[in-house]
């Protein structure tokens, strides 16, 4: 019986002296830390054997945390295996109880990285659509995200347009639900079933497509006439700001240099003089702004519509934009021609893009004397505080034409004063309705066409910025008479070189008349409509001719 007790003694010391050892060991004493390991494994002692004497091949007990003074010990707990023995500390290897110290980061990483650039050269790289190809006539289309996150999109935002769709309609599919915010089904699934969870919607049916009808309850409907008295936007939900500045980034005319080609397929039916041509085509190239100046109805508008085609056709502009929970919205029927990719809809569509994106053609927007200083700002709606992209951003990518520069209601000053940094530096700033400034880009070929001349509109300052200035000039008659032929086959009036010679030998030569582009079809629809109106054939004769230049040169 001594014997038994003496073993059992002698068993409990020798685990005691392993667990003091192997906190001396975790404690980096190196009196318990620098013992041998046994190199092979040693079987578990019966109880009526010796201790054995190494005590480092006791059962290893429980990891004890580090502290700054030496803890109480613990009864140690033997480990289930049977014969694991406790090995020293290696080094590189965590320790229970200790944390592993960090590798040290390989020479390349070590170096110091630069800074985040501030502004809008900060812009992240977007990804593209799968499979998609990037060429010049659609040079970035928008990757459809796989969640929400990735999407940038604001969920409290997202919550909040739901609520306000289900509000104005009253019952909806949950697919139509996501195609009216323009995201996948499985990105707005998760956030129906929370807002059942919640109570806010309800279960009216379910559809045969695995899909429920879903309604507000009456807890959902108070919280939806919140959100409506914050705003009754209801749309697809806002990109970010920071992705909207990476895309334009992405498709900006800077950089593209078109060629002699791209400016004469976008002026194929124009007539324009190669001399002209020969400074529209650097003025164009270099995508910044210029001065389209000289007599009215020499084509300075017509021109200037153009150019854009000479940039490729098709940039993706987002449906609206998040700018710290203001909704701005970007697409504009009114000066944006949509042009989207084929693609199906429902459950036939396979994605591929982001559909809170539009794809339009590249835009063109022209102001005349009707711009005014509002026109250059962000717009907000009082009653749906909804907030309107300023005509410079819409035509971002794109030509902003200012016509009849001069004749504006604002004043020339304020325009100038207005314009002057953006022209130099490429980027706007911005003031939203809630206070908030924002930094925008500010891309696109500016146009100023007018019929006065430049220095008596401007200063030097504000015509350093704009670094062409070309004239359109009045064409030489050899241009002249190919623009009635041409004109003829547009107007479908029957050409007679006999007629044109007796309009230039009677009512231009003797008087010194100038000749300017829209003459020849300006008198050819006069023509055409004298004859349509005395049920005449259609058809040029000289008493047409005069007939048509006693009525629009009768105050010239």
């Amino acid at each position: 019986m001594s014997q038994q007790t003496n073993a059992s003694s002698n068993a409990a010391d020798s685990q005691l002296d392993a667990l003091i050892s192997r906190i001396q060991s975790l404690s980096g004493d190196d009196s318990g830390g620098n013992a041998p390991a046994p190199q092979q494994a040693a079987p578990r002692p019966p109880a009526q054997s010796p201790a054995p004497q190494n005590p480092a091949q006791a059962a290893a007990p429980r990891p004890a945390p580090p502290q700054s003074a030496p803890p109480q010990p613990r009864p140690a707990q033997p480990r289930p295996a049977q014969g694991a023995p406790a090995s020293p500390p290696v080094s590189g290897v965590a320790q229970p109880g200790r944390q592993a110290p960090r590798p040290a980061a390989p020479a390349e990483s070590q170096e110091k990285l630069p800074e985040p650039t501030k502004g809008l050269r900060a812009s992240k790289k977007l990804p593209m659509a799968l499979g998609f190809k990037p060429e010049r006539d659609e040079p970035w289309r928008p990757a459809e995200p796989d969640t929400l996150a990735e999407s940038g999109a604001n969920e409290s935002m997202l919550e909040a347009i739901i609520y306000r769709y289900l509000l104005n309609i009253g019952e909806c599919e949950g697919r139509r639900i996501a195609d009216q915010v323009k995201l996948p089904f499985r990105m707005v699934e998760p956030v129906m079933a929370r807002l059942k969870m919640e109570q806010n919607v309800a279960y009216k049916s379910s559809t045969a497509t695995n899909d429920y009808v879903y309604q507000l309850t009456e807890t959902g409907r108070n919280v939806a006439r919140n959100h409506a008295n914050d705003s009754t936007y209801f749309g697809a939900c806002p990109v970010s700001l920071k992705d909207y500045i990476a895309s334009v980034k992405m498709q900006t005319i800077e950089g593209q240099y078109p060629k002699r080609q791209d400016l004469l397929r976008c002026f194929s039916d124009l007539l324009i003089n190669p001399k002209m041509l020969e400074k529209l085509g650097p003025a164009v190239a270099s995508g910044r702004g210029m001065f389209l100046f000289g007599f009215p109805g020499n084509g300075k508008t017509s021109i200037a519509e153009r150019v854009t085609g000479a940039f490729g056709k098709y940039v993706w502009v987002p449906a609206a934009v998040d700018v710290d929970g203001d909704v701005m919205r970007v697409f504009d029927p009114m000066n944006h021609e949509m042009n989207m990719p084929d693609a199906g809809s429902g459950l036939l569509d396979i994605g591929g893009y982001d559909k809170r994106w539009v794809r339009i053609e590249r835009p063109t927007i022209v102001a005349g004397g009707e711009l005014t200083m509002e026109m250059l700002e962000v717009q907000c709606n009082s009653e749906s505080n909804i907030s309107e992209a300023p005509l410079q951003l819409k035509s971002n990518c794109g030509t902003l034409v200012i016509d009849d520069f001069g004749r504006q209601k604002m004043r020339v000053d304020e325009l100038l004063n207005r314009w002057i940094v953006p022209l130099e530096k490429r980027y706007d700033f911005l003031n939203m309705v809630s206070g908030k400034k924002i930094q925008v880009p500010f891309d696109q070929l500016v146009v100023f066409s007018t019929n006065l001349e430049p220095k008596d509109l401007v200063d030097d300052a504000f015509l350093r910025r704009i670094p062409y200035k070309i004239e359109a000039e009045n064409p030489p008659e050899d241009d002249f008479r190919k623009l009635f032929e041409i004109m003829c086959k547009v107007t479908k009036v029957p050409y007679r070189k006999e007629c044109i010679d007796y309009l230039i030998d009677t009512h231009f030569k003797p008087v010194d008349r100038p000749m300017r582009m829209c003459q020849p079809r300006d008198l050819l629809l006069q023509v055409k409509n004298y004859c349509l109106y005395n049920d005449l054939p259609i058809e040029l004769k000289n008493e047409y001719m005069d007939f048509a230049c006693d009525n629009y040169f009768s105050v010239m």
